[in-house]
């Protein structure tokens, strides 16, 4: 969200609105570049790092410019094909539409929006699909409450769905946000996590049907917190699945009242999250006998600015990686307002935090961020992570790259061209995919404002928005990433109020489909329609108990003498969880040199492939 710090008026919505030095056509910017700007940056790295180990306010230092050296000019050297999306969702039978609970008290939480999981519940190969809900205010309601429960619908195979969410015993009842999906049991089937403003629940699958087993695993959370992204992941590399949990900030009907955020000419407005406290994010171990214990201290999570005594993270995103790789998971949150964190695993379920020193703190003019959605990913299949983050209206998103090494990163949005096109939307959902299956991540965010009023202060900006997909190029082109022409794009590019997003192949055609979630209206299932006639590969791994989806394992492929990588984690974009199946486009080649499997246990599996255009199911041992 916005990082003003006063009550918003036309301008003080959008902190870092400025003069337009963006304006320009990213694609003009050179690969070189790339290069000078990983080292400008990683200069201003060290005294950032500096600055917060020796105790400062949750700022980096100004970052000086320096002069690059000169610009190697690469030309594109592809068009992108068509890549039409059609919205299914009604006619795929999704009836659902977020409640929000707002009645025009402008609470925080109403216009932050919930997320979705694709997930196979029932077991029969194929992407479900659970939404989370927001309710009404029990002080608002009159009559019967609306909202509160998830809803679930089964996919039959093809893409059609039938609503479940009764016969599987969801009950109402919590202000939800985000779900985290896993066996957290190890039993072979999926259980799910809820996050909400108020206590989380547990609801573990029982083959058929839910049991709320929040108590008896002891996962409810404080009943006054805010939580928001949450994921299963082995944080101390016992076996089994720990589950991390993003906090808001600490939020109650009466501190919104009373901190009186108002838009000049309209009145009450939603505001932002600057002169809220913050909150730490939670880590329940995992005891392996069905019960959880919060470890947040002795973990090393728990970050507090040592003037106030106030916890410094306002978490929304999460992602899971690891990114030396040594085996061990680190945890990256995507934070509103203040530094980002990286925890950095050092084994045995300890973490510390080096979000300012490895470069992921802030951006690469050293600023925190409204910084919402999060994933990680190879983009340029040169074993170099990339970590995207959507922000905040009038701040670019943030494409932060690995350098030589794995824990230093620079800010490239600008020279990578996601920098400008993405400058004046306000992002939630993002997600690195394969839209059109040629064998390079392309990246997607989904868009939208707080404010229904805001155009009337901000012609610039609107509050229903179009997402957005920036095709990959490839690594010959001046700017890796190019901001496609909504003409193109069919459905994907009506103006929505985006937050969450999620991926799967529903529809059992090899292409991978999205589905994004509104504030206060039905979500959009976007059928990729691209017909490219590019050949694919699906990977899905089955784990030894406990850990059964093999959460944590690597999948690298090697086809035409490139290297994709895919990292098993659903925990990725904004309160939503993707399916747990890494895909592989393959463009025109028509088979795979090699395919490999490093589980979380780091032992070694090389596939043998009957063939391409299909899904490999891999299972741990054979």
């Amino acid at each position: 969200m916005s990082s003003a710090g006063q009550p918003p008026g036309p301008d003080d919505l959008d902190e870092h609105l400025g003069d337009d030095e963006l304006a320009g056509d990213e694609a003009a910017v050179a690969r070189g570049l790339k290069t000078s700007a990983l080292v400008v940056v990683f200069l201003g790295l060290v005294a950032a790092g500096l600055f917060v180990i020796l105790g400062g306010e949750d700022e980096a230092p100004p970052v000086t410019d320096t002069e690059v050296g000169p610009i190697e000019q690469r030309q594109r050297t592809e068009q992108a094909p068509p890549l039409p999306f059609v919205d299914i969702a009604a006619a795929a039978g999704i009836g659902f539409t977020h409640t929000s609970g707002a009645r025009g008290d402008k609470l925080l939480p109403e216009t932050m929006g919930a997320g979705a999981a694709f997930l196979d519940l029932d077991g029969d190969g194929d992407a479900d699909l659970l939404l989370a809900d927001g309710r009404t205010w029990p002080e608002d309601e009159r009559g019967a409450p609306r909202g509160g429960r998830p809803a679930l619908y089964l996919n039959d195979g093809t893409g059609a769905f039938t609503e479940a969410g009764e016969a599987w015993g969801l009950a109402a009842g919590l202000y939800g946000t985000g779900l985290a999906v896993a066996d957290y049991d190890g039993d072979g089937d999926r259980d799910v996590y809820l996050t909400a403003v108020g206590a989380n629940r547990l609801l573990r699958n029982d083959g058929g049907s839910f049991t709320d087993v929040t108590a008896a695993a002891g996962v409810a959370g404080p009943d006054d917190a805010w939580s928001t992204s949450a994921g299963f992941f082995d944080a101390d590399g016992d076996g089994d699945l720990d589950l991390f949990v993003c906090q808001y900030v600490r939020w109650s009907r009466e501190i919104d009242f009373a901190l009186d955020y108002q838009l000049v000419g309209v009145g009450r407005a939603y505001g932002p999250p600057t002169n809220y406290e913050g909150a730490h994010p939670i880590l329940f171990r995992n005891d392996g006998d069905g019960t959880f214990t919060d470890v947040s201290d002795s973990a090393g999570i728990r970050r507090t600015n040592p003037a106030t005594g106030v916890p410094v993270g306002k978490g929304l995103g999460l992602a899971f990686a690891d990114l030396e790789p040594d085996g061990d998971i680190d945890v990256l949150v995507a934070n509103d307002t203040v530094a980002n964190f990286a925890f950095r695993n050092l084994g045995g379920g300890v973490f510390e935090e080096v979000g300012a020193q490895s470069g992921l703190a802030y951006d690469a003019g050293g600023n925190s961020t409204g910084a919402m959605g999060i994933d990680v990913g190879d983009y340029r299949n040169e074993g170099q992570l990339a970590i995207g983050i959507g922000n905040f209206a009038n701040e670019m998103s943030s494409l932060y790259v690995a350098g030589g090494d794995s824990w230093q990163f620079a800010d490239t949005a600008r020279v990578e061209g996601v920098g400008a096109p993405s400058r004046a939307a306000l992002s939630f959902g993002l997600l690195f995919t394969d839209v059109d299956l040629d064998g390079r991540l392309d990246l997607f965010q989904t868009n939208g404002h707080l404010e229904q009023e805001i155009n009337q202060v901000q012609p610039s900006q609107h509050y229903r928005q179009p997402s957005q997909l920036f095709w990959n190029q490839g690594p010959e082109a001046r700017a890796t990433f190019i901001a496609l022409d909504g003409d193109t794009l069919g459905d994907l590019a009506l103006p929505i109020v985006g937050r969450g997003a999620t991926a799967a192949d529903i529809d059992a055609d090899g292409d991978v489909d999205l589905l994004v979630t509104q504030v206060a209206g039905p979500p959009v299932l976007l059928r990729n329609d691209q017909a490219t006639g590019h050949h694919w590969l699906r990977v899905k791994l089955v784990g030894r108990a406990p850990n059964t989806d093999a959460l944590g394992a690597r999948v690298e492929l090697v086809a035409g003498g490139t290297t994709q990588r895919r990292f098993v984690s659903p925990t990725r974009s904004y309160l939503s969880q993707t399916e747990p199946v890494a895909t592989f486009g393959l463009g025109d080649l028509d088979a795979v040199e090699r395919l490999t499997v490093t589980w979380p246990d780091g032992t070694v599996t090389e596939v043998e492939l009957p063939g391409v255009d299909r899904v490999v199911t891999v299972a741990q041992g054979d």
